[in-house]
């Protein structure tokens, strides 16, 4: 079995989401979120990372971890997968990853590719759109770290890269691979170092990923392309021969740490059914009064009946949290209290998780000690379903804070069960 693609994601429900189409389309791959959990014998593996909103430095050296694990393990191409609408800042961290791994590489230009059409995100002409609007005026302009008040992704991505930026367009997308090859080939000639794509469609991901396919390449880009280019690279593979997973038994729990009114609904919805509990960040009695309280309130429902812990809070609670302790200083001390949470509700007897924000979903697989897990392929609600390898059984159901139907994590939990 070859070794083709190494693929290092900047949160953990962006690595499920990836792996979790591959594996639909019979391929092997594994998600690791430490280098010593590599399965050298996988086609494509991915690596669960925090690099999204952590500070550049403390990105890049990350991403040179796992990119030295991947290459030492046989994986001679390496990508970045970032979320779909490219969430950053203008110091990064999209800009720095795709010149760590163009330099570390020696391959430039890197080809780059925002956007998700499935779920609404598009980019035509270089512009990013949310679900039908630009994505400054869409709900993402309210992210409390990353709100992308610029839909330009070329000139927002320059501000990340001393390398500029070119596009390709749709129009030039439609006439296949050759004429995207050669566009790319003139704009690396102008000096290009970063050459964008646009998503306007499914069409122009498989375009892109055939391009990547026909020539050394380092690819910098959300879920389509890097699916398409994965199951390409790979799709002479056999099917692993390991059996699909089988969710673990026990308790179960909602652990939600995301912001605005999507998990919120989603919130109130399974709160008809079921308790919820929302800790509040600036509690007098700190995080380890917090903490311990809500444990205490879990404890009678454990094994009884599912229930939910948040720190997910309006827009004004978001505010007063971030006068308090500064935007990351509050989503730092909601992702530390609700993983010390999930760590002891483990503790307690709960193996089953579903855990909404990417963030929280990265704190809570740190904390719960996770080092590799296997994705499902797509199901009934996407991608997002894994068991832990080895050990106890955990069941996780990590998903992104803005997306799902407002019932989601009632059905999630029904999954689970089924």
């Amino acid at each position: 079995m070859g070794r083709h693609l190494g693929i290092v994601a900047d949160d953990f429900t962006g690595a499920l989401m990836v792996a979790g189409y591959i594996e639909g389309a019979g391929i092997y791959c594994p998600v690791v979120f430490d280098h010593a959990g590599l399965i050298p014998e996988a086609p494509i593996i991915v690596a669960g990372t925090r690099t999204r909103t952590i500070a550049v430095s403390d990105a890049l050296a990350e991403l040179a971890r796992m990119s030295d694990a991947f290459v030492q393990a046989g994986y001679a191409r390496l990508a970045y997968k970032a979320c779909a609408s490219f969430d950053s800042t203008a110091e990064g961290n999209i800009g720095p990853a795709a010149d760590f791994l163009a330099d570390r590489q020696g391959l430039r230009p890197v080809l780059m590719s925002a956007g998700f059409p499935r779920y609404g995100t598009t980019v035509h002409q270089g512009h990013l759109f949310y679900r039908g609007r630009l994505v400054s005026d869409s709900i993402k302009r309210f992210d409390p770290l990353t709100p992308m008040p610029d839909p330009d992704l070329v000139r927002f991505l320059s501000l990340q890269t001393p390398h500029p930026i070119a596009l390709v367009n749709h129009a030039t997308l439609v006439n296949g691979a050759g004429a995207a090859g050669e566009a790319v080939d003139a704009l690396a000639a102008e000096g290009a170092g970063h050459v964008l794509f646009d998503m306007s469609d499914d069409n122009d991901a498989e375009v892109a990923a055939e391009l990547a396919c026909a020539r050394p390449s380092v690819v910098v880009a959300s879920d389509p392309l890097i699916i398409a280019y994965a199951c390409r690279l790979a799709r002479a593979e056999p099917a692993h021969p390991m059996p699909p997973p089988r969710h673990a038994d026990g308790p179960a729990a909602v652990i939600a740490g995301s912001v605005g009114p999507v998990v919120l609904r989603q919130l109130d919805v399974f709160g008809e059914a079921h308790p919820v509990l929302t800790v509040d960040l600036l509690d007098p009695r700190g995080e380890a009064g917090m903490i311990a309280a809500a444990l205490e309130w879990a404890i009678p429902f454990v094994g009884a009946r599912p229930f939910a812990i948040s720190s997910a809070t309006d827009a004004e609670g978001v505010e007063r949290a971030q006068r308090m302790l500064g935007p990351l200083g509050a989503a730092r001390r909601a992702e530390h209290v609700l993983g010390t949470i999930a760590k002891g509700l483990y503790e307690r007897g709960v193996t089953r998780f579903v855990v909404a924000g990417g963030e929280t979903s990265g704190a809570v697989v740190s904390a719960l000690g996770i080092g590799a897990v296997r994705a499902f392929p797509e199901g009934p609600l996407g991608t997002g379903f894994c068991v832990a390898e080895g050990g106890t059984p955990i069941s996780l159901y990590l998903k992104p804070g803005k997306l799902g139907a407002d019932d989601v994590l009632l059905r999630a939990l029904d999954l689970m069960n089924a």
